[in-house]
């Protein structure tokens, strides 16, 4: 007889997890970062009989704190030859708190969580290891690994799934954690960012033979913007992810008043549909700049890319992963639907590596806002599906 979820330890963990700051210490400098919710992380899996280990990234912020993802394998020993059946990953830090109202202060009312990363993805860590506790209180002999792994970073540069990634972890397959209402999502847009800088000719504000406007210049680059993301979004739309889309994001320029600009900087982002890179739409923007410059002789503007991109990522629906996974989460929740999300995911890296993946995690509303939470009877289903994952994967 199969040990079913301790739903009331899950929660406990939820509530222990979403009471400790992990802010990360990289979008915000002085926060506390993920070293504290690793090792109480570690500290549960190991109080259930799970030989889970910190691996070190990166230097944390504050110097004395480490950042370091925390990996446990389950079951027989994995080789080279024969990786893990099954991987599954759910990110430990969160985003800053912003307004929330106490936000490490885990409230429970109307069978919701409320706090920050009580849905994004505390829920998800706390279901991981709620499913792997139940595999271990089962005695089960899993003919294939299974590697779980609660990985720092993902809200900033994805340090902690590069790191496990380079310490040789691998899978058939994958569950990355996110929020996705228990839907099995196979899809997800990447994105690209780029600065447009405008270059005019400075010059004493009363002096307008000798000044060239660059702010004004970059007026032009915002028309031509909004005209360049009509035409994406007139495109052939993906199935399930809809259009790619584009959106000015930080602008400068000026020196003061009484001047006229040298320089104007302006910062986008483009989101990306699979099939889509960073070079085609690089070429894109390039020619929408050469266009403008055709349209007046002292127009002058340089593009400059490299400042951050990941890949789209999309499974096929009749793949195996998304068979095997599909029933599993039938069997636990009585229905599977396929789903994609605009937002980005750490399930492209493990794609890049060689790992196909899916992303699934709990139903909750308030991602990264003032008022975040989880439905707390989703969570204790999620984990109920990664336990059912877990045996088709590696039972």
């Amino acid at each position: 007889m199969a040990t079913a979820i301790d739903r009331e330890a899950t929660v406990k963990l939820l509530e222990e997890l979403v009471a400790i700051e992990s802010v990360n210490s990289t979008l915000v400098p002085g926060a506390c970062g993920e070293a504290r919710v690793a090792e109480h992380v570690r500290n549960f899996l190991r109080a259930n009989g799970i030989a889970a280990e910190l691996e070190e990234v990166a230097a944390g912020r504050p110097a004395t704190a480490s950042r370091s993802n925390v990996v446990a394998t389950i079951g027989g020993a994995r080789t080279e030859s024969a990786p893990a059946g099954l991987m599954i990953v759910a990110h430990l830090d969160t985003v800053g708190a912003g307004d929330m109202r106490e936000p490490f202060t885990p409230r429970v009312r109307d069978g919701k969580m409320y706090g920050r990363g009580a849905l994004d993805i505390k829920s998800g860590v706390a279901a991981m290891c709620a499913a792997a506790a139940a595999i271990a209180r089962d005695g089960v002999r899993l003919a294939k690994p299974l590697v779980i792994a609660g990985v720092v970073d993902e809200e900033c540069n994805s340090l902690g799934t590069q790191a496990l990634l380079k310490r040789g972890h691998k899978a058939a397959a994958a569950i990355v954690m996110e929020p996705t209402d228990l839907k099995l999502v196979i899809a997800h847009k990447g994105y690209a960012w780029f600065e447009i800088v405008t270059h005019g000719r400075a010059a004493h504000g009363s002096l307008p033979g000798e000044g060239r406007d660059a702010i004004r210049m970059m007026g032009r680059v915002l028309v031509a913007l909004e005209a360049l993301e009509k035409k994406i979004a007139s495109r052939a739309r993906h199935a399930r992810l809809g259009s790619a889309s584009l959106h000015a994001s930080l602008i400068e320029g000026g020196q003061e008043l009484s001047s006229y600009p040298a320089e104007c900087r302006l910062q986008l982002e483009r989101r990306m549909l699979p099939g889509e890179t960073e070079a085609s739409v690089e070429a894109e923007l390039r020619e929408m700049l050469d266009a403008l410059a055709k349209q007046d002789a002292e127009f002058r503007a340089t593009l400059r890319g490299g400042l951050g991109s990941r890949p789209a990522y999309e499974i096929a629906e009749e793949s195996s992963v998304v068979k095997r996974a599909s029933d599993a989460i039938r069997r636990a929740c009585d229905a599977c639907e396929l789903s994609a999300m605009a937002a980005w995911t750490d399930t492209a890296l493990l794609a890049e590596a060689g790992i196909p993946g899916v992303v699934f995690g709990p139903s909750g509303r308030g991602l990264h806002g003032a008022e975040e939470y989880v439905e707390i009877e989703s969570v204790g289903k999620c984990a109920e599906a990664l336990r059912e994952m877990i045996l088709e994967f590696c039972g």
